[in-house]
């Protein structure tokens, strides 16, 4: 299993699609431009988180490579059908300092951008999130937004005309802005959203304990 620190390594970009079949159900190639990471060290079958999703790496070139990407994840995650800038990531080795927090790079939803506002010489990122991911969700927590690992500065549990939501806020400062993908967000963008992995195992262990009772 893949692992990775949500500390994005460089902005690349998808600079061409392939179907891989001509059913709806195929999922596509992504031919990716890697930008500033370098690739001397990855091998095919090695994994990139892109956005935060963790993908294989098939093909590769001394500028860029190539991942399949399924038409679950697809359906499943942001920014991955259709060209632009993405966040890159490489796994995560013994050798490296574990600079934000331990990623799997799956993404466990998607949260909609309510505000992305200044607030003095930073900006706060405000994301509405499915209500299932709420108890994930904690101050000073942490989250995945596009493959950036993030502190939770605000949560409120809210009843909208579309239905219950989980908003949350975060606070960037202008390096996490000027070296990531988040720059373009805007109210209305989607994100691919992943939970902080030690919330999902207390979360387990307590339904547990309660269904055992």
């Amino acid at each position: 299993i893949s692992m990775f620190t949500g500390i994005v390594a460089a902005v690349g970009s998808i600079n061409s699609i392939s179907p891989l079949g001509g059913s709806l159900d195929a999922g596509v190639r992504l031919h990716i431009d890697a930008g500033g990471l370098p690739l001397g060290d990855v091998a095919l079958g090695d994994s990139i988180a892109i956005n935060g999703a963790c993908m294989t790496v098939v093909d590769k070139t001394e500028s860029g490579f190539s991942v399949d990407v399924s038409r679950e994840s697809l359906s499943k995650t942001v920014g991955l059908d259709a060209p632009g800038e993405v966040n890159l990531e490489k796994a995560l080795t013994l050798a490296e300092r574990l600079g934000g927090h331990l990623v799997s790079g799956h993404v466990d939803g998607l949260g909609q951008v309510h505000s992305f506002e200044p607030v003095g010489e930073s900006r706060e990122l405000v994301i509405d999130a499915p209500q299932e991911l709420a108890k994930f969700l904690a101050y000073k927590g942490s989250i995945v937004v596009n493959g950036v690992s993030l502190t939770v500065n605000r949560v409120d549990d809210l009843a909208l005309d579309n239905g219950k939501v989980c908003r949350f806020s975060i606070n960037l400062i202008p390096h996490t802005i000027a070296v990531t993908t988040l720059k373009h967000l805007r109210a209305g963008s989607q994100v691919n959203l992943e939970i902080d992995l030690i919330a999902r195992y207390v979360e387990r262990m307590l339904s547990a304990t309660a269904a055992a009772r």
